[in-house]
């Protein structure tokens, strides 16, 4: 039978090839985003008492109402901010769920999308599934800021939906007070929505503070924003994220996300809720935490022809290898999968037309000694060259 693909170009997504090619090579893989520690045994308490008590049927379609209110909890101590749980926050599944969810909700048949490369690839697949075209605006290595000219040139009357991700998931960059002001002066008087990839929003290192699209007052009112339990709570498996935006944006969200996942693992939900409202500051000490291995791996590396990156934050580190090869970095990745048995993601990828850059991202959400030991693997592989 002919069956026509609706993304015929798109194959299996860098890091589950990358995983793939680790279990292959018996390697040590610090590229992709999970943990190799366990969660807080107090969150896992949580989960084994709501279990024992019963809460495994159907959650509610929005999520479950105490988790709706810690999430509000929880906003309004970072952001200083109300939220109403009923009408502004849904529980989705990760927060992939939701920016598929937003996506669908926006973008209509040949409605144009702003994305910045390096993009996380679960994007523009959904923007295509949408019947909308991305454009793409590239941030240019080492620093990987915002050109706001560029952007402001790529606006048409086409345009719905800008996707902004800060901190920025590959490149470890982080939007500033003066991006957000700049984002709103160019979409104001247009009919453009805001989705915003936050999950990363408590991980930024040497004192920044995260600049959020909910606490800026133009942008708060035409945003989707998005975040994520498994960055928060160190448990990427649980698959619990939550979308915050106004009560008119959040309804359609919510016809997408009921006839897409329709509710989320109730006993997940509970377990949540009931460690945030028996431990509310659980997750305030996350960047110094992250920070100190950011530092680890920095340290182990520089000099070694590794060369760390700066990274404002994410539990990502970039290394730059261009002192030792001139490969390409997907080339490379795979000959260090093979020869120093360590697997890293290559960035080029994340782009429509990459640019020519020697850089990996390594995963620093990783034991001390998984990081201690891919830093001397790595260390051993650059003095036999």
């Amino acid at each position: 039978m002919y069956f026509d693909s609706k993304l015929p170009d798109v194959g299996t997504t860098i890091f589950t090839v990358m995983s793939r090619r680790a279990l292959e090579e018996n390697a040590l893989n610090i590229g992709q985003g999970f943990p190799d520690y366990p969660i807080d045994p107090r969150l896992s308490q949580s989960l084994v008492e709501t279990i024992a008590e019963g809460r495994n049927q159907y959650a509610p379609m929005e999520g479950v109402v105490d988790l709706r209110e810690q999430i509000a909890h929880k906003l309004h101590s970072s952001y200083a901010l109300e939220f109403d749980p009923q009408t502004e926050i849904t529980v989705t599944c990760g927060g992939t769920e939701a920016l598929y969810d937003a996506i669908q909700a926006v973008v209509r048949a040949g409605d144009e999308v702003i994305i910045f490369d390096p993009a996380y690839d679960a994007y523009e697949p959904a923007v295509r599934l949408a019947g909308g075209r991305c454009l793409r605006v590239p941030l240019s290595p080492p620093t990987f800021r915002f050109d706001w000219d560029r952007v402001r040139a790529t606006l048409s009357g086409r345009t719905r939906l800008i996707i902004i991700n800060s901190p920025q998931n590959p490149s470890c960059s982080a939007a500033d007070a003066d991006d957000l002001n700049a984002l709103a002066e160019l979409v104001r008087d247009r009919p453009i929505s805001i989705l915003a990839d936050e999950v990363y929003e408590h991980v930024l290192y040497d004192g920044r503070r995260h600049a959020s699209v909910l606490a800026h007052a133009e942008l708060r009112g035409r945003s989707f924003a998005v975040f994520s339990f498994g960055k928060t709570l160190h448990a990427t498996g649980w698959r619990v994220g939550y979308c915050v935006a106004p009560p008119a944006m959040t309804r359609e969200l919510r016809k997408v996300h009921q006839f897409n996942t329709f509710s989320i693992a109730s006993p997940l939900q509970h377990a949540i809720a009931r460690y945030l409202s028996q431990y509310p500051d659980a997750w305030r000490g996350l960047s110094a935490f992250f920070q100190a291995k950011r530092d680890l791996l920095a340290g182990l590396l520089r000099g070694s022809g590794f060369e760390p990156v700066p990274a404002a934050g994410t539990y990502f580190q970039l290394v730059d290898y261009g002192a030792l090869s001139q490969s390409c970095d997907t080339d490379f990745a795979d000959r260090l999968i093979r020869e120093a048995k360590i697997a890293a993601i290559p960035l080029s990828p994340f782009y429509a037309a990459p640019p020519p850059m020697t850089l990996l991202r390594l995963c620093i959400a990783k034991r001390d000694e998984t990081l201690e030991a891919a830093a001397d693997r790595l260390c051993r592989f650059a003095r036999g060259l």
